[in-house]
């Protein structure tokens, strides 16, 4: 699970930063979905590993907080993006 975390985690930072480097606003919105997947994959293995006892639930609190506050953010990203013309 921990290896899954991590995958996902640095997948979020790298399918941003294409994101960013997208040169239509579709592209755009279409990158910022995958980082929108990677980030709610990575809430989901922070549960994982907070309901599975791996990881004491309090020490995951405040990742899995910025994880929630991330993809909530991502996610208006790209629903502003879609349906803005």
């Amino acid at each position: 699970m921990g290896k899954q975390l991590l995958r996902s985690g640095t997948s979020v930072a790298a399918n941003y930063r294409a994101t960013c480097r997208a040169r239509s606003r579709a592209e755009f919105a279409a990158k910022l979905g995958v980082v929108v997947e990677e980030a709610d994959e990575s809430m989901l293995w922070l549960e994982l590993l907070a309901d599975s006892g791996v990881v004491r639930r309090e020490r995951l609190n405040s990742l899995q907080s910025e994880a929630r506050e991330l993809t909530a953010l991502f996610t208006a990203s790209r629903h502003t993006t879609r349906n803005c013309r």
